[in-house]
């Protein structure tokens, strides 16, 4: 079988939630979420913590001894570098082919379908350089100025029956060195579009997100 690196970058500084990443989500940090079906995942590797907090640092060298860190050097420290940068500089110190890149503000990330996307991804590669994570909706929008995007207000189609519109969720990204080197980017040449769940796909970037995650969250293990 083969194997996966998975990359979670974070940083110290988030602006709508101070220390997001440490925030106590379901009494444990907020991260612990995403790591810890990472680490259940029967395509690990290895993961890889990019983070420019020594506070982040110290909670994985407490709680996960297995997980690499890689301290982001300053010329990619800040709110405005871009996550493919970061993944440049990682794919740099790491040896390996594929990898899958995720987020610590997806709390409700399952590892039934990261391990279903890697599983695609490794079977479909030769169609496909790259695999990234999408929310599926069929739904009636509008541009900004009114006009509508996927529908003709006039014919007022059951929104089952409208064409599908993908929302590129942020989840996760697979890609391989050699497909990352192409394009310089996390999404490939040809990518796959990998469906998934809206309420997995729940993503933390207000405080309303956070609350509103932590209680799907609870509501489901309450279920379990």
């Amino acid at each position: 079988m083969k194997k996966v690196n998975f990359l979670l970058p974070m940083k110290g500084h988030s602006e709508r939630v101070p220390n997001k990443n440490l925030k106590l989500f379901n009494k444990r940090p907020l991260y612990h979420s995403v790591m810890r079906e990472l680490l259940k995942s029967k395509f690990i590797n290895k993961v890889y913590v990019n983070t420019d907090s020594e506070k982040i640092a110290e909670d994985i060298y407490e709680n996960f001894s297995d997980v690499e860190i890689i301290y982001r050097p300053k010329n990619l420290q800040g709110d405005f570098v871009s996550m493919n940068k970061i993944i440049e500089y990682d794919l740099s110190q790491i040896e390996g082919d594929i990898f899958l890149q995720t987020h610590s503000t997806n709390p409700l990330l399952k590892v039934n379908t990261i391990d279903s996307a890697i599983d695609f991804f490794i079977n479909k590669k030769h169609n496909y350089d790259s695999v990234f994570s999408v929310t599926k909706w069929q739904t009636r929008f509008y541009w900004e100025d009114g006009k509508p995007v996927n529908h003709n207000p006039e014919e007022l189609l059951r929104t089952q029956d409208l064409p599908p519109i993908f929302e590129e969720n942020s989840n996760f990204y697979i890609f391989t060195k050699k497909s990352f080197a192409n394009t310089q980017k996390r999404i490939g040449k040809n990518p796959f579009m990998f469906s998934m769940s809206p309420i997995e796909a729940v993503d933390i970037d207000t405080e309303f997100n956070f609350k509103m995650a932590e209680h799907i969250y609870k509501t489901l293990n309450d279920q379990l």
